[in-house]
């Protein structure tokens, strides 16, 4: 018996709503890309913040990302969008967890919010682009 199968796999009704439930809070690159690339492209129904610092996201961040560090998300920083926008967050990738401390403070403003697993990482692994001066 190895550590994987140690542990009995949950149910299947307790595994759906385990990851269904999942994706109340995330999202991937894959739909990232496909929403702000598709026909809905200037309206994609979310705001995507890089919450990474100024430099980094000068450096290469996702095309139409908006900045916001995660220790600067404060309410007055939103106050154009409307209460109901929906907030993507991503950072450098899964060895940063610069978007979940993004969501966190989202959330705690009430905001709904969802993290793009990968991030930077995710997004360059799935081989679409990142704006901004890539060379430095």
């Amino acid at each position: 018996m190895s550590n994987v199968s140690a542990v009995p796999a949950a149910e299947s009704a307790e595994a759906i709503a385990h990851f269904a439930s999942s994706l109340r809070f995330e999202t991937d690159c894959a739909d990232v890309h496909a929403a702000l690339a598709g026909a809905n492209a200037n309206a994609p129904g979310f705001v995507l913040l890089d919450v990474r610092g100024p430099a980094l996201f000068a450096r290469g961040h996702v095309p139409g990302a908006v900045n916001l560090p995660h220790g600067k998300i404060i309410a007055s920083k939103l106050a154009a969008w409307p209460p109901e926008t929906l907030f993507v967050t991503y950072c450098a990738g899964p060895h940063c967890n610069g978007a979940t401390r993004g969501a966190i403070r989202l959330a705690q403003l009430g905001r709904p919010v969802k993290v793009m697993i990968g991030g930077v990482t995710g997004w360059l692994d799935e081989g679409f682009e990142l704006a901004g001066d890539t060379a430095a």
